[in-house]
């Protein structure tokens, strides 16, 4: 019979990303643990060892059940983002495999940007290389709770605890650096199947959990009471039929925390207030809805309220600014300039802005940042200044990574240009020094 505890963690989800210098063995890790776990179809599995075969390998390729567009498959490397999902009896997954070269360091940004975890892998025989140190970086800024360091290929170093226990020293001072509050290390051989899914036999240095152990028991999840709450507004809904005449309901999802009937509210931009009347679940009336539930508030009072209008907590309101400065992941191949006009897709809402200035952008690989850089590239980041139109409702992303964030977007054409993070780059304890005669960014919070 089964308790609780097991029904929570049954149906309890996972996201995650992978990460690492390419040929790493990144989309080897993920095809073994899909394979593994028995999370492969077989017409899946028969599809892969054609393939492998036709490439005339002996055994099946598992990198090739995530490396899925034909580039991928004919040059053996990771390109597009490829989102898996699989369950064990104890938790549900979606995984990002992102890719490992730094042209693609943008991709990572968007397959990292959801995840509870990500699994940055280092070849045992190569170390910390820069791409490890940028996707640590990367993972740093996004704010991933928990990071894995999967030490693969083993086998190739003949399964010495030393050369692991160095790789995850070097590697841990390093996250520290970042601020990064949790590492969590283990060696693997995703080719052999090595402390994957099953512990090794090669290895009895090692007590740790496995890939798959740590996946599963890993707390996820926030809660909801701990952050104050965000109900960015998707749509009203106005019926007026004989059945529902003055029925107006504002749907969307709680971005965060939690939402009571009775609770005085504050709507945003406008700063108008009233109170929680009632709160329609889809099941019917509810008292208490909760982050990331979907629902529609009933106000006491009829307000202005539109589609991007945000309703908080009255004593927990965040403030409205037209200034914006954030650190920013560029990921469109047309730089981003000072001067420029674009969009700015905060939650539900879309306003015009300005890009008045580019103060900084990052070194990765070193940490070090450059001053009035003239523009952003493709896979930069760096440090804009922005100034709205209208008003914005936005928190840090410190606070909160859902309504911390945004996008800019062409106005011309709607392609997403950059994707940004309000406030502090870093966090408040791990404060990086300026490269020699360039003014450094302020990390602080």
């Amino acid at each position: 019979m089964s308790t609780d505890t097991d029904t929570d963690q049954a149906t309890s989800l996972l996201r995650f990303a992978t990460a690492g210098s390419v040929d790493d063995g990144k989309s080897t890790l993920v095809g073994r643990l899909l394979h593994d776990s028995k999370s492969v179809l077989a017409d899946q599995l028969e599809a892969v060892e054609r393939a492998s075969l036709g490439r005339g390998q002996d055994a099946p390729d598992l990198a090739l059940l995530t490396d899925g567009l034909r580039a991928e498959r004919e040059q053996g490397i990771t390109i597009d983002v490829a989102h898996r999902y699989f369950a064990t009896a104890r938790r549900r997954f979606v995984l990002a495999d992102t890719p490992g070269h730094v042209q693609y360091t943008r991709n990572m940004v968007t397959g990292a940007s959801t995840a509870e975890l990500a699994v940055v892998l280092v070849d045992a025989r190569n170390g910390v290389v820069e791409q490890t140190r940028r996707h640590a970086a990367v993972a740093a800024l996004l704010r991933v709770p928990h990071v894995v360091l999967a030490v693969n290929k083993m086998d190739l170093v003949g399964y010495a605890e030393s050369a692991f226990a160095a790789i995850a020293g070097e590697f841990g001072a390093y996250a520290a650096s970042l601020g990064i509050p949790e590492v969590t290390a283990i060696p693997i051989s995703a080719l052999a199947g090595d402390n994957v899914v099953t512990p090794s036999a090669h290895m009895d240095w090692y007590g740790g959990p496995t890939v798959l152990e740590h996946l599963e028991t890993v707390p996820v999840g926030d809660d909801p009471t701990a952050e104050p709450a965000r109900f960015p507004v998707q749509y009203v809904i106005r019926p007026r039929t004989a059945a529902h005449p003055d029925y107006r309901g504002y749907a969307g999802q709680v971005a965060s925390g939690v939402l009571r009937v009775g609770e005085p509210v504050t709507v945003l931009p406008s700063g108008r207030t009233s109170t929680i009347a009632a709160i329609d679940g889809l099941a019917g009336p509810v008292d208490v809805a909760w982050a990331p539930q979907s629902v529609t508030l009933r106000l006491a009072d009829d307000l202005d309220i539109s589609r991007g209008d945000l309703i908080a907590p009255a004593g927990a309101a965040p403030g409205t600014t037209r200034d914006v400065e954030a650190t920013v992941c560029h990921v469109a191949d047309r730089p981003l300039r000072p001067g420029d006009r674009v969009l700015l897709k905060h939650t539900t809402r879309t306003v015009k802005a300005l890009v008045k200035a580019v103060p900084s952008r990052l070194a990765l690989d070193d940490l070090t940042q450059h001053a009035d850089p003239g523009e952003l590239a493709a896979n930069d980041i760096g440090r804009v200044v922005l100034r709205t139109a209208e008003p914005l409702a936005l928190d840090a992303y410190a606070d909160s990574r859902r309504t911390g964030s945004f996008l800019l977007i062409d106005p011309a054409d709607g392609t997403t240009l950059t994707a940004g993070m309000a406030g502090a780059a870093f966090t408040a304890d791990a404060p990086l020094a300026a490269a020699d005669g360039d003014e450094g960014w302020d990390f602080q919070r």
